[in-house]
């Protein structure tokens, strides 16, 4: 029979109701979830890493390659299939992606969450769970990256986003939709990725700062970040990738001391384009320096430059792989 490694993070689907604190937090361990879970051991032979028991907005970047580690080191054994991995639904996107950027092995990967605890009516980590594992042990899974399951959907961690805070349905992958479904007993494969990119570094640097426009937005933020050490910076623009014009003096001061800086979007679809040519919008932008992060959101992109910037420094490299694959497929 095929081996699962399940490694667990924390995460709603380990969330219990204590009622001396009369609110809800990350007490169950692998090995009790996975007794929620029927039939799981004739499905599968598997294995359980408690890795962490905490809450998504308790994750970081640091702990995200820590974990990609451990992942790295599980799906090099001859023994296991592929992963399960669990996590909070708040900042689960972020996690699965960097791992789908680290993850070079054609061994597959599931990240699955849930939206409801087990101390609520209709806890879904349980089903999840089934249905990450039938993904993960279906030969379609092979060679697609790491994939996000949940609600029975199936997503490919560089399209997926959170897109509400309570339905079961939060999940979506907005510009391409899902790659397939999970039905009771069969994993059903819609579509595949064209391409698919992969960033080898044994570091990460997460000196990137996040920062998102509205209307009236100065550069206040962006010079401190530089002013106390920021190695880049990421920019979720409106629209096409634009700013207001009072952003452009910090933006032009990181560019000057060879930080970069992304431009993404605060849209919730579309890539970032440098279609207008008016002072902050994307071509002045980009004729100042400035990189594109094409679909992603700042929140990936984010993640994105900080395993580059823990691979180079050089400028034209940096460029080079976070415009990756966005005026061609893969090139």
């Amino acid at each position: 029979m095929k081996k699962i490694a399940f490694i667990f993070t924390g995460g709603t689907i380990s969330i219990k109701f204590d009622p001396e604190l009369g609110a809800a937090v990350p007490v169950l361990s692998g090995e009790e979830i996975l007794s929620f879970v029927p039939g799981i051991g004739d499905l599968t032979d598997f294995e359980v890493i408690d890795f962490s028991r905490i809450p998504g907005p308790h994750m970081t970047p640091g702990r995200m390659f820590e974990l990609s580690e451990v992942l790295i080191q599980q799906l090099s054994r001859d023994d296991i299939t592929g992963a399960v991995i669990t996590h909070g639904t708040d900042t689960l996107e972020e996690t699965a992606y960097l791992l789908d950027l680290r993850l070079k092995m054609p061994k597959p990967v599931a990240v699955v969450g849930a939206m409801r605890n087990s101390s609520e009516l209709g806890w879904d980590g349980p089903s999840n769970l089934k249905a990450a594992a039938r993904v993960v042990l279906d030969p379609g899974a092979m060679n697609r990256g790491v994939l996000v399951v949940l609600n029975d959907v199936i997503h490919a961690a560089s399209e997926v986003t959170k897109t509400h805070t309570e339905s079961m349905n939060t999940f979506q992958s907005p510009d391409f939709g899902p790659l397939g479904i999970v039905d009771k007993d069969r994993v059903i494969w819609a579509r595949y990725l064209i391409a698919r990119q992969t960033l080898q570094t044994s570091s990460i640097d997460e000196r990137v700062d996040l920062f998102i426009m509205a209307a009236g937005s100065d550069d206040k933020f962006i010079r401190y970040a530089v002013e106390t050490g920021s190695c880049g910076i990421v920019i979720e623009g409106t629209g096409r990738g634009n700013v207001p014009p009072a952003v452009l003096p910090g933006i032009q001061l990181a560019l000057d001391q060879g930080i970069p800086v992304v431009i993404a979007s605060r849209c919730l679809q579309g890539r970032v384009l440098d279609t207008y040519g008016y002072i902050g919008g994307g071509k002045d932008l980009r004729k100042r320096g400035a990189l594109f992060a094409g679909n992603l959101p700042g929140q990936k992109a984010r993640i994105k430059l900080m395993l580059i910037l823990g691979m180079t420094r050089s400028l034209p490299e940096i460029r080079r792989l976070m415009e990756w694959g966005m005026y061609s497929n893969g090139k």
